[in-house]
């Protein structure tokens, strides 16, 4: 017994001073975690950019940074749009704080440039592009897009911009409309003549997912509100459902796929209206002010387990950055099988009134920033 007693108080100890340890080893990661803002130099070819040294929409500022040079393998394009997605206001707050502890920065953003979708015009190339030249219209998506130059890879997520496309519209593109086709075509894998619920029908993904699941054959329902009805109609859904008057999950029709963008409702409760061999997508992961630790990886970490035991596909995706997927949906705006659909656009110097509006979560279609 003496023993017994001897070796748990060793074990409580060994345990408080592990605890003790990672509170120290992430204090002061914590504190370190800092950026290049306090060792900036006057650029010597400014281009002007938004950055954030801190984290929260407050700290975005728009200065003159150094402009870009490209790699033998990248491409300078000069920015004449860019658009914001939620992708982006979820690295301005930080948020979900799990963000901050895999590599985003704990105490400071480590990164402090922002925006990825962009379109505009090449004024230079590497040594080893051959696909783009000098006055080639492009769009696609890099990391800091929310400036007048960026470089991305020309064999990264960047395409021709169609002739027929503007500026603007080719810029909302990249990851939301990707987004949408992949979980569309490789996620739900949607055949013609199956069911297709888009809950977030109005929104960046939703507009570009019900026009993809139009062409490709799927009978579409759209989940909006009564502001957005007619709005998705015209996109082509065969029906619409306005979650101001009717909860989708409590209806008697059943689905093959259900695209999931809003993530307001219980797995259980969107289950009920899933046929027994349907899949279910998440793909938005919750609001800004429904963040905390986890956000949406709660509700995804939830689908994993859960697909294991039902006869239902669950599961949550992320767009992988894709040239040939970008292409064809150029493709698809030059034939007029999808259009991008614009709420609001902001000059360069709006963006924090920008992200603040997409924040709020009711944004029809893309918001577009515009780049003089």
């Amino acid at each position: 017994m003496k023993v017994l007693k001897r070796v748990l108080k060793w074990i409580t100890g060994a345990i408080l001073v592990l605890l003790l340890v990672a509170f120290l080893v992430g204090f002061i990661a914590y504190w370190r975690s800092t950026n290049a803002c306090d060792r900036t130099t006057a650029p010597t070819s400014p281009m002007k950019a938004i950055v954030y040294c801190d984290y929260g929409v407050a700290n975005l500022k728009l200065e003159e940074i150094e402009k870009p040079l490209p790699n033998d393998d990248q491409i300078l394009v000069r920015v004449r749009a860019a658009s914001v997605n939620p992708y982006d206001w979820h690295f301005v707050e930080g948020t979900p704080y799990v963000m901050r502890a895999m590599g985003v920065g704990l105490r400071k953003p480590k990164d402090t440039h922002l925006g990825v979708d962009f379109a505009g015009t090449v004024e230079a190339v590497g040594k080893n592009v051959t696909q783009f030249k000098p006055g080639d219209e492009v769009f696609g998506g890099k990391g800091g897009a929310f400036a007048e130059y960026v470089c991305p890879r020309a064999a990264g997520s960047v395409a021709l911009k169609p002739p027929s496309v503007t500026f603007e519209q080719a810029a909302s593109v990249n990851i939301a409309g990707i987004t949408a086709l992949q979980a569309v075509r490789d996620k739900g894998k949607v055949q013609p003549g199956q069911t297709v619920l888009i809950n977030g029908a109005s929104g960046g993904v939703g507009t570009f997912a019900v026009q993809i699941a139009k062409s490709f054959g799927a009978d579409v329902t759209g989940v909006c509100s009564t502001r957005n009805i007619d709005l998705v109609r015209s996109l082509g859904a065969d029906h619409v459902v306005d979650y101001t008057k009717e909860d989708f999950t409590k209806s008697d029709q059943k689905y093959d796929v259900i695209l999931d963008n809003v993530a307001n409702h219980s797995l259980t409760d969107c289950r009920r209206v899933l046929k027994p061999n349907g899949v279910y997508v998440l793909i938005g992961g919750g609001g800004a002010d429904e963040q905390g630790l986890l956000g949406g990886l709660a509700k995804a970490l939830k689908a994993a387990l859960l697909t294991n035991f039902v006869s239902q596909k669950m599961g949550m995706m992320m767009a992988d950055p894709s040239n040939k997927d970008l292409t064809l949906l150029a493709d698809m705006m030059q034939s007029g099988k999808l259009k991008p659909v614009i709420d609001r656009t902001y000059k360069l110097e709006q963006v924090p009134d920008a992200i603040r509006y997409v924040e709020q979560g009711h944004a029809r279609g893309k918001v577009v920033i515009t780049v003089d």
